[in-house]
């Protein structure tokens, strides 16, 4: 079972849902910003990737908080605490596989994945 999460009108997951399915791949997509986020899935996410890599630092909604919100994602507890808060914080997409997830995307680096 794979599941792509992030929002529709982001380019990067267009892209990738767009190489996904021109390769056939069965996929479920989650928008996360009307589907939600809860604290499972992004534990499950934490297990795979470190939190500093799903904080998207360089995005507007991050530099958009306010300096002690900011200040105050120290480790993954917090960071998990913004992401729920504020799920467009999440670098994306997500790409969850049976075994791991991958977060952004890279044709190149799908290709891998897939072993395409």
């Amino acid at each position: 079972m794979i599941t792509l999460y992030g929002i529709p009108n982001c380019d990067t997951v267009k892209k990738a849902r767009v190489w996904l399915a021109d390769q056939q791949q069965d996929f479920t997509f989650h928008d996360f910003k009307k589907q939600g986020l809860d604290a499972a899935t992004v534990r499950h996410w934490l297990k795979h990737v470190d939190w500093e890599i799903l904080v998207n630092r360089k995005g507007t909604t991050w530099r958009g908080l306010p300096d002690e919100r900011k200040a105050a994602v120290l480790d993954a507890a917090s960071a998990t605490a913004l992401m729920l808060e504020n799920p467009s914080v999440i670098k994306r997409p997500v790409l969850q596989t049976a075994t791991t997830c991958h977060v952004g995307f890279k044709p190149e680096q799908y290709a891998e994945i897939f072993n395409h």
